[in-house]
């Protein structure tokens, strides 16, 4: 069960080293939700044959050399140091083991990976909930990889539970939504208007992202606190799900796309909670930083293909972070709760024309050149902590799948380790979109906030009819 040490290195990337850190260290836990008890009996063999070849990361550490260069370095892996199966109290109800689940997410959430050896591990639950008969959970050090990779990597554990001869599938995904054409396009003029407007919006997008990391904080809200160390502080985790052709049926009521939808509802739902929670905070100065997956192409490939030099869809991290203001909650917004989705569509079309996400990438790459990784890390950890949210999604099959035929009745994910109190993860899977809701505990009532999302897609749906 263990693999034989090697000699061999690989530079760690920039974004890796930004991300593990003595700034900032985040984590990806993959939740999947089993239709039946887990039955872990092989669970270190499919590690080693299965898991462990996907990548050579996970069969490294990071390792300074001596020029001073974070590199991967090949380790034996001892697998028992990896598997975590937590012992709960026997014999309650499925409610109660609920309590015990959240509290294991939040515990293992907040835990920092020993360096010592390669930074994931494998939680197993045993006990069932009002939610599924037993979990798994995936917890990846976000230097790995970004949402994209280890979703990637997750499916090549997994297969269909129809039949497993059968590739999994995935919803297709347009990169950039098409324009409509007028017979201005070929005009000097029109293309003279357009280049000025994309550097327009770059320079307005650049300049107030830059303000907004080094310096500008989110008010004060019901959402952000603003205070220091909420990284090391227990969260907790609330899910919700909605079934894509509702989406699908707003997106065509307001001639959006499915990621403005879901903004739309996302951000109405907030600033609900915000004005129950606290009279006033629905029109308070708030933004969300949605992360942008920068790949050419963003459907998957093999893991085999990803880790390639060419790969069309590489492995590792590639996004962006978009500053976005959440729109404010005027006061006749209850007679279009729409209004949201087309507020959210506007302000992606802008971000969409503007190259302000490149610019901040090379002005990254300039702080690590000239300052060093750390300085480079604490830019991103300032940008993190001085807005009020982070919003993320990943796509996921349209069929369901299997782990060792153990149906796979959900699956979400969460981010932790962000000096934030808030994020919201979104996950496509069977014909809907998970949401899960993490929030610092004690400070976000996430079970809350969740209800509050969810009337406000009942409201939009409301509004299509």
């Amino acid at each position: 069960m263990e693999l034989k040490e090697a000699e061999e290195t690989e530079p760690v990337s920039p974004s890796g080293q930004y991300l593990n850190s003595s700034a900032l260290s985040l984590s990806v836990l993959g939740v999947l939700e089993s239709e039946i008890p887990i039955d872990d009996s092989q669970c270190f063999s499919l590690l080693k044959d299965i898991f462990l070849p996907i990548n050579p990361r996970f069969s490294s550490i990071m390792v300074v050399d001596e020029n001073g260069e974070k590199q991967w370095k090949r380790v034996e892996v001892k697998l028992r140091n990896h598997v975590k199966v937590p012992i709960f109290p026997s014999g309650l109800s499925p409610e109660t083991y609920d309590k015990y689940f959240d509290d294991y997410i939040s515990e293992i959430g907040m835990e920092l990976f020993p360096q010592s050896q390669p930074l994931w591990e494998v939680h197993i639950i045993k006990y069932p909930t009002s939610h599924a008969a037993g979990f798994l959970i995936f917890k990846l050090h976000h230097s790995l990889g970004d949402g994209f990779s280890l979703m990637g990597a997750l499916l090549s554990c997994l297969q269909r539970a129809d039949d497993p001869s059968v590739p999994l599938t995935f919803p297709s995904v347009n990169r950039f939504p098409s324009n409509k054409k007028d017979g201005n396009n070929s005009n000097i003029f029109s293309n003279m208007y357009k280049t000025f407007c994309v550097v327009s919006e770059t320079v307005s997008d650049f300049c107030w992202s830059f303000v907004k990391s080094a310096w500008l904080q989110d008010d004060r809200t019901p959402i952000y606190s603003g205070d220091d160390g909420i990284e090391f502080r227990p969260v907790s985790v609330a899910t919700t799900a909605f079934s894509l052709d509702q989406i699908k049926q707003i997106k065509t009521k307001v001639d959006a796309t499915v990621n403005d939808v879901i903004a739309g509802i996302i951000f109405l739902g907030t600033r609900l909670y915000m004005q129950e929670m606290r009279q006033g905070s629905g029109e308070a100065n708030s933004t969300t930083l949605v992360l942008l997956n920068t790949r050419a192409f963003r459907s998957y490939e093999s893991v085999k293909d990803m880790v390639k030099p060419d790969a069309k869809s590489p492995w590792g991290n590639y996004f962006a972070f978009l500053h976005v203001s959440i729109p404010k909650l005027a006061d006749d917004w209850s007679s279009n709760p729409l209004d949201f989705v087309v507020k959210a569509r506007q302000i992606m079309n802008v971000k969409k024309n503007s190259l302000g996400a490149y610019l901040t990438g090379r002005l990254l790459e300039i702080v690590r050149k000239f300052r060093g990784p750390e300085a480079a890390a604490r830019y991103i950890r300032s940008t993190l902590k001085n807005s009020s949210m982070t919003i993320t999604n990943v796509i996921g099959p349209v069929e369901k799948m299997a782990l060792n035929n153990h149906p796979c009745k959900g699956l979400y994910f969460v981010v932790t380790g962000a000096p934030q109190s808030l994020s919201v993860t979104i996950v496509s899977y069977m014909g809907k979109l998970r949401i899960a809701v993490v929030g610092e505990d004690g400070f976000i009532d996430s079970h809350k906030l969740k209800s509050s999302i969810e009337n406000a897609f009942e409201m939009m749906l409301n509004g299509t009819s």
